[in-house]
């Protein structure tokens, strides 16, 4: 389904949905974005977090809370939309277990989470100059999907 197809297949059922963004998830493997896209769609990875550096660098908002995200595959097929519940930026080193949990991701450890996201926001952070530094803050993104209903 292309992304302006579930858009509007959205607003019929949610009247005030009034924009979204539209992206995939990053990774370190070709296969990770849509791998995350379907752990989103089976109600098991119900966050995400991201480089604040980044932001600041692409001098781009924090998602918004209640801020709609239509989430896209490798193919630029859309998979599903979710709705932010929840923002908050932290120390990298000072994420806790139950964030990671959230993410759903490998194991679902604090353990896994932080060397996955290390070897993730170095790359990230290698393209605007900057290196990961463990107390470096991350931007923490709790989100629902709200279509499909699952």
């Amino acid at each position: 389904m292309t992304e302006m197809q579930m858009w509007n297949e959205y607003i019929k059922i949610n009247k005030n949905a009034k924009n979204y963004e539209a992206w995939s998830f990053g990774g370190n493997t070709p296969d990770m974005p849509d791998l995350l896209a379907e752990l989103v769609l089976k109600g098991i990875k119900t966050a995400t977090a991201s480089s604040y550096p980044c932001y600041i660098a692409e001098n781009a908002p924090l998602p918004p809370v209640g801020g709609y995200n239509l989430i896209l595959n490798t193919k630029g097929e859309a998979v599903c939309i979710t709705e932010t519940i929840k923002v908050y930026t932290i120390p990298f080193n000072q994420v806790k277990e139950e964030h990671a949990y959230k993410e759903g991701e490998f194991d679902r450890t604090l353990t896994s989470w932080r060397k996955c996201h290390s070897e993730i926001f170095s790359m990230e952070l290698k393209e605007i100059g900057q290196e990961f530094i463990e107390d470096m803050p991350v931007v923490c993104e709790e989100f629902k999907v709200v279509y499909p209903i699952i």
